[in-house]
């Protein structure tokens, strides 16, 4: 039976020995000379826990007065999580709601610009999305996220067992960035797809795992307010399961997509169309390696 963990320790303060670079082979190191963590591994992850007062969940958006940012509490629990390399043609975003995909261009370099990743960035998901999502007719990206490990980052990457959007939000998201067609399109099949990579990879410290939709019940699945200063939309938190299954994608290098699927409104693939994740702290990971750097975008995915 899985039990409850304690945090994990962050990366840089983990002391473990790396191995002799004579026993590793030269695709399992980082440019650095540090082996990258392969195989199946053992990470404590935080799951939900309920507000002590009974209300109803919510987080907000924006930092508070208070410095409260959200009403609910974590459970740690010590999951196994399963590496994705060797093995990546076995998931589908039909049948697991994520997917991967390797040696992917791009003529974006630094990341440093949100109007630069808007003009060159953006083009690029978008036809990746239409030329491999089947049945996509139209992609429309509506935000993107970087994220760093270093203390002055906006955003740093989240430890928290979570999904982006719900059958809800999905639609008022519609709504809100194609009012004119709302109606229409949320006729036919419409599906939230994030699009996530590292920016410094090979990544070596807070990977990012994903559960299996298929092992995750729809009991396991927390409704949470996310609220914004002008509206109120909704995420998902995830309790625990022993029943669910995680894996993660091994030195995932920038080269390399992983696919999410936040909602799906076929119902035929329905209970398939939510993809838990989180980032974790790997106690494999060697001293001295840098902190992980990502860019999510997120789409609206029609047909």
């Amino acid at each position: 039976m899985t039990t409850a963990a304690s945090r994990p320790t962050p990366a840089h303060e983990l002391g473990s020995s790396a191995p002799s670079l004579s026993s590793s082979r030269r695709e399992d190191v980082n440019p650095q000379g540090l082996p990258i963590p392969r195989g199946l591994v053992t990470a404590p992850l935080s799951f939900y826990s309920p507000p002590a007062d009974g209300s109803k969940p919510h987080n907000y958006v924006e930092p508070q007065p208070d410095g409260v940012q959200r009403n609910f509490g974590e459970a740690w629990h010590s999951v196994a999580i399963d590496d994705l390399r060797g093995q990546e043609s076995n998931f589908t975003l039909d049948n697991n709601a994520f997917a991967v995909l390797s040696d992917i261009p791009s003529q974006e370099y630094a990341f440093a610009d949100d109007a630069q990743i808007r003009r060159v960035y953006y083009p690029e998901v978008e036809q990746l999305l239409l030329d491999t999502i089947p049945g996509a007719t139209r992609v429309v990206l509506f935000d993107h996220t970087i994220r760093r490990s270093h203390p002055d980052a906006a955003r740093a990457p989240v430890t928290r067992v979570h999904i982006d959007q719900t059958a809800a939000s999905t639609a008022q998201r519609v709504q809100l960035h194609l009012p004119e067609e709302a109606s229409t399109l949320l006729r036919g099949r419409y599906r939230i797809i994030n699009v996530w990579r590292p920016l410094n990879g090979p990544v070596m410290a807070h990977p990012l795992a994903v559960a299996d939709s298929a092992t995750v019940n729809d009991d396991d699945l927390i409704l949470v307010e996310h609220r914004y200063p002008d509206r109120t939309g909704e995420t998902a938190a995830v309790q625990h399961n022993k029943g669910q299954k995680w894996y993660y994608w091994s030195g995932m290098k920038n080269e390399e997509r992983l696919l999410l699927k936040c909602f799906d409104s076929d119902e035929t693939v329905g209970k398939w169309g939510r993809v838990p994740h989180t980032a974790f702290a790997d106690p494999r990971t060697p001293e001295g390696a840098i902190g992980r750097e990502s860019i999510e975008v997120r789409a609206l995915v029609f047909g």
